[in-house]
């Protein structure tokens, strides 16, 4: 085995472990700003709950900011996937607004919603963080905006398919701040029910 072919083989699991390694920083990191709230979370109490040491954690993400927007991506990630993958379980027709609506809605009332919501308020009066956050805030709209146009499978092409499709955005994130000040699932579920008749309704008005 050549000497280059060895070192390709060494740094393999030295890779994989940097990954695993990353990985549990990024969810101690939504851990903590889902518990303790951005002014409650620390690189230290991170390192701690990731059982990472200090000076690696620092190595990765040499800041507070650094490490809480790439847990932040990280998560998003990880949700807009899952949403992608089940896009095949979602009915053809009848019952289709609805069940993207159910999908989306989990998707802005999970720890990803409530994760960002803390970054949003505290970049408000900071910004180096707000310099980091509003790029992302701008690429996670424009990428869901995408997702519900494929999932609703709607041109936007049409004059207003565009602004209902926005509209149900903006509908989606105030439920998912509506959740994060107790369980809004039942009342939710009725807005939804309501939202999806009224949706394609104007949908197929809208030719």
């Amino acid at each position: 085995m050549s000497s280059e072919t060895a070192t390709q083989h060494a740094r393999v699991p030295q890779e994989e472990r940097t990954r695993v390694m990353r990985a549990r920083l990024l969810e101690a990191t939504i851990q903590c700003l889902v518990d303790a709230g951005f002014a409650g979370t620390s690189t230290t109490l991170v390192s701690k709950i990731a059982g990472v040491s200090r000076g690696a954690q620092l190595h990765h993400f040499p800041t507070k900011n650094d490490l809480v927007v790439a847990a932040v991506r990280h998560l998003a990630e990880q949700r807009r996937a899952e949403i992608v993958v089940g896009r095949d379980d979602f009915p053809v027709g009848e019952g289709r607004t609805r069940a993207v609506l159910e999908a989306m809605a989990d998707y802005v009332t999970s720890p990803f919603f409530t994760a960002a919501l803390e970054l949003w308020v505290a970049a408000r009066s900071d910004e180096q963080l707000l310099a980091a956050v509003a790029p992302l805030e701008v690429e996670f709209g424009r990428e869901l905006h995408r997702i519900a146009v494929d999932l609703l499978e709607v041109d936007e092409s049409r004059p207003g398919v565009r602004e209902l499709v926005q509209a149900t955005l903006d509908l989606l994130r105030g439920l998912g701040l509506a959740n994060t000040l107790g369980d809004d699932s039942r009342r939710r579920a009725r807005i939804l029910d309501q939202w999806a008749q009224s949706l394609d309704r104007e949908l197929k008005e809208l030719g």
